[in-house]
């Protein structure tokens, strides 16, 4: 029977992909693939590393405005056509997209299985992050199984009702991804960083990785990150900065504006994932506002200054691995000044995400859903 994956955005097909990977393996479950169309091209770049392939393409119309409301009012003829024609056991959407809302939404009144990968996290603020944190607690009043990444987001989950067993606590199958990308040790396909990383090795300097993409960082919160940027470039002249900058023209004009020609600041597109896992490794320190990258980081032991008012993944904070800054100029500096100089050290007590087996947890809370009988596991899926 077909478990449909749906995705929209490269931070979904990443996460999704180990998943898809497990079901691949499976006797009786296989992965269909739907690329929703959100952001063009960017699932099958994600995908490739993985060896695996878009099963269908939503045929939506051409987006005008921009607003979620016409992403939706697109996405839900589409998806309701495609899983009538594919009819799956199941459909699994990730974490806290338009593109997953509106599947759950398709799939809830077709009475398919929503299963919610990445489940359970929570601000408690409908306005941070927005529209990102109510996209997530709309999906959670639908879903028939949530896989949460951890025992606090399973918490929050049984805090608003949701019954027991309809919760799996799975680990982050970003760790999936990370750790089998990161076992590769792929060279860098982007000619910048891979010129950086030879500078970087032949005169002993620093690598600190910076990214800004959400929507609540525009503006005004993105122009102090930079500033305190242009600081911890004056003030460490050993360092040097890698921007992977969104292709979204409110980020990418003002990042450009205020840091292009800057020395030792090396601006670029986004990184292909196995490249960004290559810049995490090599990184001394990552600036960020990605949820995806507090995740991945501490898999190397990267300290991470993430760069919001709040986060919803409060393990990073908890366990030494990531400090909250929000987008304060003097203190992403001074922090970043700490964690370069040694005074400040990150844990190294783990991944607080996971340890690499999410996928093959998730899998099971599947069958369990759908009433089959548990797969044989190999020794590493049972550990």
């Amino acid at each position: 029977m077909d478990v449909m994956l749906l995705a929209g955005t490269r931070p979904e097909a990443v996460k999704l992909a180990p998943l898809a990977l497990a079901l691949a393996e499976h006797p009786h479950l296989r992965p269909f693939v739907v690329h929703s169309g959100q952001h063009p091209g960017m699932v099958e770049q994600a995908l490739i590393p993985f060896g695996l392939p878009v099963d269908a393409w939503l045929d939506t119309p051409p987006r005008a405005t921009g607003t979620q409301a016409e992403l939706v009012s697109g996405l839900l003829p589409a998806l309701d056509d495609v899983l009538r024609r594919v009819a799956p056991a199941a459909i699994v959407v990730q974490g806290d997209t338009t593109t997953g809302l509106a599947g759950a939404l398709a799939a809830f009144w077709q009475g398919i299985p929503v299963v919610h990968l990445e489940a359970g996290l929570r601000t408690h603020d409908l306005a941070a992050p927005f529209p990102e944190e109510g996209t997530r607690q709309m999906i959670s009043r639908i879903a028939a199984l949530h896989l949460a990444p951890t025992p606090g987001a399973a918490a929050a989950l049984r805090t608003e009702g949701v019954p027991r067993q309809r919760i799996a606590v799975t680990g982050n199958t970003v760790v999936d991804a990370v750790i089998a990308i990161a076992e590769r040790d792929l060279p860098a396909r982007d000619t910048a960083l891979a010129l950086l990383e030879m500078e970087i090795a032949e005169a002993g300097e620093r690598l600190v990785l910076v990214t800004s993409h959400r929507r609540e960082s525009w503006g005004e919160p993105l122009s102090r990150t930079l500033a305190a940027i242009e600081l911890i470039v004056a003030e460490h002249s050993d360092v040097q900065v890698l921007f992977p900058v969104h292709p979204n023209p409110a980020v990418r004009d003002q990042v450009t504006a205020a840091l292009g020609g800057t020395p030792r600041v090396t601006i670029t597109e986004p990184l292909e994932y196995p490249d960004l896992v290559r810049a995490l490794r090599l990184a001394e320190l990552v600036l960020t506002d990605s949820g995806g990258i507090q995740e991945e980081a501490p898999t190397f032991g990267t300290p991470v200054l993430v760069l919001r008012d709040v986060t919803e993944r409060r393990e990073a904070i908890e366990s030494g691995c990531a400090w909250l800054v929000g987008t304060d100029t003097g203190l992403i500096a001074d922090t970043a000044a700490k964690i370069l100089s040694g005074d400040l050290h990150p844990t190294h007590a783990g991944n607080p995400y996971g340890d690499g087996n999410a996928a093959a947890l998730s899998v099971a809370a599947l069958e369990e859903l759908l009433n089959l009988a548990p797969a044989p596991r190999t020794a590493a899926e049972s550990r």
